[in-house]
């Protein structure tokens, strides 16, 4: 055997060893022990520390999406809604967070009473904190952990005030067996009788986290209005919500095209989180991925096909001060011929043909391609992010589709409906817009 050849066996050898060893500290993060995290108010502010450092929160809120490429775009962390979401473990979660430098803000699944749990149940909330205390006790010493986000939206659609006084007891539980993470609760906006019950009542919980949507250019006067003045995380915000947007006659909420959402984006990250310097530790934008809410294109940052919106090359410039080389296309308006857009409650016969005609800009140095699809409303809508099913693709419907011009046919049946139109670039960016419309 010649010399080279048995060193390069040899090497080959070694790594292979390498990779397969259970005990090495690059294969098992728990190996470097858990990270510290405090929260410090020094200089008049308040914010969270990592192992001694300062750590403002440019976070995305992910479970199914790419939460790899947080950092690729300038983020530092990552929340979850529950320990193991169905695809992916807790323990995965943030492994894979630490491969890529993320520290993660892990939710914990609590019991909503809009659901149909019942807090003066005692012995199913003593239940719910010792299957939680499993979790947190397996994952407590890992060190892309943060902190633990206990429930998500609890004030949402409930009476039982209770209910806080179990996640005081989640949170003191939390606090007996991991001294090493913050504990927050998130809430549905920001209301006074929270505020007021738990600064009284919850005396483990470090701070607390608010969610809210278009209504968050006014977050500085909600938070003087529910009393509060404390530290606080924004763990939901984005775009406009389904709720806050005008509706059509027959009832379908307009949505707004994915370029006035990276604009009101910029918009709300610059004057309402940044504008509080004293109080706010960061925030997670929603949502780092996709999903079906009213459409499959209304809270993602990223389109089902895994392409990037015009929101996300705002979120890196937001976090890194720099615009990205690749801007997505951006779809200004749509408008079907002789009909309207999308605030002109546009009727349409069945089984007729028309033309969208579609305003683009691109400054990019790609090729554009559009594609449009046609769907029914959805038949069941869920509540406060709950599950919601996914209408079909209706087929045959789009005779074809460029950057300037959609030719379709409507359906043939009564109802509800959206046309929606993609127009996309070689590296993966979209821009999207849809046109809500009635068969009557």
């Amino acid at each position: 055997m010649k010399p080279i050849l048995l060193i390069r066996l040899i090497i080959i050898s070694l790594l292979v060893i390498s990779c397969s060893s259970k005990g090495s500290t690059k294969e098992d993060p728990l190996n470097y022990g858990p990270s510290r995290v405090e929260l410090r108010k020094t200089e008049g502010r308040y914010r969270l520390f990592v192992n001694g450092e300062e750590f403002y929160v440019k976070g995305a809120g992910c479970e199914f999406g790419p939460c790899g490429l947080v950092a690729e775009h300038g983020g530092n962390s990552i929340r979850t809604w529950r320990v193991d979401n169905g695809v992916s473990t807790g323990r995965e979660v943030l492994d894979q967070a630490w491969e890529n430098g993320l520290m993660v803000m892990m939710g914990l699944d609590v019991a909503r009473e809009r659901h149909g749990f019942d807090y003066n149940d005692e012995a199913a909330v003593a239940r719910q904190l010792e299957e939680i205390k499993k979790d947190v006790i397996e994952l407590k010493d890992h060190p892309a952990l943060l902190g633990w986000g206990i429930g998500n939206e609890l004030n949402h659609g409930y009476s039982n005030m209770r209910v806080w006084d179990a996640v005081n007891d989640i949170a003191k539980m939390i606090r007996e067996v991991d001294g090493n993470s913050v504990v927050t609760t998130m809430l549905a906006g920001i209301g006074r009788k929270e505020v007021e019950y738990i600064s009284d009542n919850c005396p483990y919980l470090d701070f607390i986290s608010v969610q809210m949507y278009g209504d968050i250019i006014n977050l500085g006067q909600r938070l003087a209005e529910a009393g509060y003045d404390g530290p606080y995380l924004v763990t939901e915000w984005g775009a406009t919500g389904h709720w806050e947007m005008p509706e059509t006659d027959w009832g379908s909420p307009v949505e707004q095209s994915s370029a006035e959402k990276a604009d009101a984006i910029r918009t709300r990250y610059e004057k309402a989180i940044l504008s509080d310097p004293v109080n706010c530790l960061g925030s997670y934008v929603f949502l780092w991925g996709q999903k079906q809410e009213r459409t499959p294109t209304w809270y993602g940052l990223f389109t089902e096909n895994g392409e990037r919106t015009e929101a996300v090359n705002v979120m890196e410039y937001l976090w890194t001060g720099k615009w990205p080389e690749q801007m997505a296309p951006r779809i200004v308006d749509a408008q079907i011929q002789d009909k309207g857009g999308r605030f002109d409650n546009v009727e349409l016969e069945k089984a007729a043909l028309y033309s969208a005609i579609v305003g683009v800009e691109y400054s990019g140095n790609g090729n554009i391609s559009a594609r449009a699809e046609i769907l029914s409303e959805p038949e069941e809508l869920s509540d406060g992010g709950d599950f919601e099913q996914r209408p079909e693709t209706i087929g045959g419907l789009i005779v074809s589709a460029t950057p300037d011009e959609v030719v379709f046919r409507s359906p043939g049946q009564k109802g509800a409906y959206r046309l929606f139109i993609y127009v996309s670039d070689d590296d993966s960016n979209t821009g999207t817009i849809n046109i809500p419309f009635l068969i009557p």
